[in-house]
C-alpha cells in the first residue's frame, strides 16, 4: 500500500518562467571569493503583473555547460546588459554547475529582455533578481507576560492544547545537542543575546583575524556571513538599516537556551548558522542563492548542518533558487519554509520557496492559541504541509529584548526546532525519514483539514518516536 506520506507525489509543481516570490563590469568573482557586487537590493523595485517583486534593471542568466564566450557576448548584447557579477558557488561547482549564475544589468525592461533570451544559444534559463522579505507582524514590542504557549503541549504544565508539545519532550530529557547545526537564512542573529549567547556556530577553521584561514574567499566567516552587506557581519544592531528582529526572533524559537531567563527554544543546545540575506529592503534571488549554497557546502565539509529555517517569500518561480535548494535536498538538509501571510490557497496562487515540490521542504501555515488556522495564513490542501504556532509568540529580539511576534515566519521555526530536536535523537537520520516523522506525527486539527497536506499541527513529542 502506498504510504499517505510520500509527500512528494502530493505538492504540486508549478513552473512558470516568469512568475514571482516575495519575501526578499565583468569580473567573474565567486560568492567564495569576496564578490564585490551590491548585495541588497539597490535599484527601483518593480512588479510582475501577478504581484511579484524584483530588481529594475537586473536579471540572472544561467548558461548551459560548455557554452563557448561568443555565444554569451551575443546574448547580452541582444539585450543590451552588462554583467555584473558571476555567482559561482563550491556546492554549484560540486554539482557539475561550472558556469554559475551571471546577474546581468540591462537598459530595458527586465521581462521584455527575458523573453528576448528565450531560446537563445547557449542560455538555459534568464529570470528576474526577485525581492523577497521576512513573513512576520509585529504585534507588541514588550516582552510582557512570559507566555510561550507555542512550546506547551495537551499534558505539560502550564498546559496548551495547540502548542507544538516541545515541553514534553524536554520532560524526557530531550533538550538537543550542540553538534547539530541549523541555518538561519534570514536577517542577521543577535549572537550576544542572554538567550542566545554560546548558540550560535563559531567557526574553528575561520577565527577573526583577517585571514580566509579555511580558503572559501569569505574572511572571517565566523559565525556565518552578511550576504546582504558582503561582510562578515552577521549581528549589525541598526548600523546598516537593518536591526536584526526577526533573524533573532525565529533564533529564540529554535534555540533559545535554558538559563533561567526570558524564552527557551524548542533545542536548550544547539548551534546556529547565520545565513543573512534580508536587509532593509529585504533580499534578492541572487543573495538567496548564495546563502543557500553557502550551508550546502559547509555540510559537504561535514559541519552536520539539518535544515535551514527559511521565514521568508514572496516573488515568482526562480529556477536558480530551486537548484539551490535540489543541492541543499542532495546534501541531507531540510529547508523548512513559511507559507506566507496573505491568507491565500498556495494551491491556486503559488508562494515560494514554500512551493517548491522538492522532498526536503516542508511548508509551514500558523495557527493560534485556540487551534485555528491564523486569519492571515496562507495554506493548500497540497502544497501547505503543517500548521504549527504562529500567532502571539514571545522570543528574542535585537538589543538584548524580547518582543512577541505574529506570523508563518513564527511558525517555521517550530518545525525547525522540531527537524533538529529529532536529529539530535535519531543521528544521521536521512530528509526522507526526517520529513516523515514531522508529518506523520501531526495531530489531526479542524481548522487544518483540507487546508494543509496532512490536516494536522506539529507534536515535537511524538515526532521524536517515529
Amino acid at each position: 500500500m502506498k504510504s499517505m506520506y510520500n509527500f512528494l507525489t502530493s505538492k504540486t509543481m508549478i513552473a512558470a518562467v516568469i512568475i514571482s516570490f516575495t519575501i526578499a563590469g565583468c569580473q567573474e568573482n565567486s560568492v567564495e571569493n569576496q564578490s564585490t557586487a551590491t548585495s541588497e537590493p539597490s535599484g527601483s523595485l518593480l512588479r510582475t503583473s501577478g504581484e511579484s517583486e524584483f530588481v529594475d534593471g537586473e536579471l540572472l542568466i544561467q548558461f548551459k555547460e560548455g557554452v563557448s564566450a561568443a555565444a554569451k557576448q551575443k546574448a547580452f548584447d541582444k539585450v543590451k546588459g552588462q554583467p555584473v557579477e558571476k555567482i559561482l558557488t563550491k556546492a554549484m561547482e560540486r554539482a557539475g554547475k561550472k558556469e554559475g549564475l551571471a546577474l546581468l544589468k540591462v537598459n530595458k525592461n527586465v521581462l521584455e529582455a527575458i523573453a528576448e533570451l528565450k531560446g537563445a544559444e547557449g542560455v538555459e534559463f534568464a529570470e528576474p533578481n526577485y525581492v523577497y522579505y521576512h513573513t512576520a507582524i509585529s504585534t507588541d514590542t514588550y516582552f510582557t507576560n512570559g507566555s510561550l504557549w507555542g512550546m506547551y503541549g495537551p499534558a505539560t504544565s502550564p498546559a496548551s492544547t495547540y502548542g507544538s508539545n516541545a515541553a514534553a519532550a524536554w520532560a524526557a530529557g530531550k533538550t538537543g545537542l550542540a553538534s547539530v547545526y541549523v541555518g538561519v537564512i534570514d536577517e542577521g542573529i543577535q549572537l550576544t543575546h542572554p538567550d542566545l549567547a554560546g548558540q550560535v556556530w563559531v567557526n574553528p577553521a575561520d577565527p577573526t583575524d583577517g585571514v580566509d584561514n579555511d580558503g572559501n574567499g569569505l574572511t572571517d566567516d565566523t559565525n556565518g556571513w552578511d550576504f546582504a552587506n558582503n561582510d562578515a557581519s552577521i549581528y549589525d544592531g541598526g548600523t546598516k538599516g537593518s536591526l536584526d528582529d526577526h533573524g533573532t526572533h525565529v533564533s529564540g524559537t529554535i534555540g533559545g537556551k535554558a538559563n533561567g531567563q526570558g524564552v527557551v527554544g524548542v533545542n536548550w543546545n544547539i548551534r546556529l548558522i547565520s545565513a543573512k540575506f534580508l536587509g532593509r529592503r529585504g533580499g534578492t534571488t541572487a543573495n538567496a542563492v548564495k546563502a543557500v549554497d553557502y550551508l550546502t557546502t559547509l555540510k559537504n565539509r561535514g559541519i552536520n548542518i539539518v535544515a535551514s529555517n527559511n521565514s521568508w517569500g514572496g516573488g515568482g518561480y526562480s529556477q536558480a533558487l530551486y537548484d539551490a535548494i535540489a543541492r541543499a535536498n542532495n546534501a541531507g538538509i531540510m529547508f523548512i519554509a513559511a507559507a506566507g501571510n496573505a491568507g491565500t490557497n498556495n494551491d491556486i496562487t503559488a508562494s515560494y520557496p514554500a512551493n517548491y515540490n522538492l522532498p526536503n521542504v516542508i511548508s509551514v501555515a500558523a495557527i493560534d492559541k485556540n487551534g485555528a488556522l491564523a486569519s492571515f495564513s496562507q495554506y493548500g490542501a497540497t502544497t501547505v504541509d503543517i500548521g504549527a504556532p504562529g500567532v502571539a509568540i514571545n522570543s528574542t529580539t535585537a538589543y538584548n529584548s524580547y518582543s512577541s511576534y505574529n506570523g508563518t515566519s513564527m511558525a517555521t521555526p517550530h518545525v525547525s526546532g522540531a527537524v533538529a530536536l529529532y536529529a539530535s535523537t535519531h543521528p544521521g537520520a536521512s530528509v526522507a525519514q526526517i520529513r516523515n516523522a514531522i508529518l506523520s506525527s501531526a495531530v489531526p486539527t479542524p481548522s487544518l483539514a483540507g487546508k494543509t497536506v496532512t490536516g494536522g499541527r506539529l507534536d515535537v513529542n511524538a515526532a521524536l518516536s517515529k
